[in-house]
């Protein structure tokens, strides 16, 4: 998907007529994959570690951490945080890594969400300078 929707960093770019798209193509209702996507995390939810931190709710993996509540949305896999739903900045690191974890289909954004689900259930002991700062300005 090519879209400001699926740019982590483009709400870094300042305020332009631009903005709206994105909150809506970001945190709006879901393209057939992105349910397709919510399916399969129904299936693969109860299975994991973090299964007890987790629920689906319409277009969103919620993530319960120690620190504070998360919104994944399903579509862009971009992060809103509770109270307030500001937004949670993740970049991921570019390159793949050795540590990859396989899934049996291809689909890059629901390993983007479910690294993510499992950062974040785990917020106490992230070390990211960056994400920190996000994490505890509204905590």
């Amino acid at each position: 998907m090519t879209s400001i929707a699926t740019d982590p960093d483009w709400t870094d770019r300042g305020q332009d007529r631009h903005t709206a798209y994105w909150r809506t193509a970001a945190f709006g209702e879901l393209t057939a994959s992105a349910e397709v996507r919510r399916e399969a995390l129904a299936r693969i939810l109860p299975r994991l570690k973090i299964a007890g931190r987790c629920t689906l709710d319409g277009r969103f993996l919620t993530v319960r951490g120690d620190l504070r509540t998360y919104r994944i949305h399903l579509g862009s896999a971009n992060v809103l945080m509770a109270p307030d739903d500001a937004y949670l900045c993740i970049v991921p690191a570019r390159g793949k890594g050795p540590g990859r974890v396989f899934l049996p289909f291809e689909d890059e954004r629901l390993s983007l969400i479910l690294s993510k689900a499992f950062l974040l259930a785990a917020d106490t002991g992230i070390t990211d300078a960056s994400i920190l700062v996000q994490i505890e300005r509204g905590a």
